[in-house]
């Protein structure tokens, strides 16, 4: 039963017992207190029939709710399970990442030491070859006369 049933069984039976009592009090051979009394015992038995309606209801739902809470449960540990295991990958990822960039890095350190090295060397190299051929090499400076820039 579901709860929009519930409810209606619930308001239907409160509506037929208030019209059975209008219907008893109008129509009924008997005296006031007799009718009062009647009046109360229908009432207390809709209050009763209320009261069962809720625990019915009530017990129903916590059957539900235990029926699936297992598999409630059940679901929440496998989310958990891979959260963490998600996490153990990337703190894998993470170190390896680390370590790789760690040895990239000592390598270009080395390719740049090997590099300076060599340009040293080489500018030593070309340095000596232009003393050697400097030595050889004679300049002379001429001078401009005043008929030269004339033309």
């Amino acid at each position: 039963m579901n709860a929009k049933s519930t409810l209606g069984f619930i308001l239907g039976s409160v509506a037929g017992v208030a019209a059975g009592v209008a219907a008893g009090l109008l129509l009924a051979p008997r005296s006031g207190a007799e009718s009062r009394a009647m009046a109360a015992d229908a009432v207390n038995d809709a209050w009763d029939s209320a009261v069962d309606a809720y625990e019915r209801g009530s017990r129903v739902v916590n059957e539900k709710v235990s029926a699936v809470r297992p598999s409630v449960d059940a679901t929440s540990d496998d989310l958990r399970a891979k959260v963490d295991l998600a996490r153990e990958r990337m703190d894998q990822l993470r170190d390896s990442l680390s370590e790789t960039v760690a040895n990239a890095s000592g390598q270009v350190q080395d390719v740049v030491s090997g590099v300076t090295e060599k340009v040293t060397e080489a500018a030593g190299v070309v340095e000596a070859a232009a003393e050697t051929e400097a030595e050889g090499v004679k300049v002379e400076v001429v001078e401009e006369t005043e008929a030269d820039e004339a033309e």
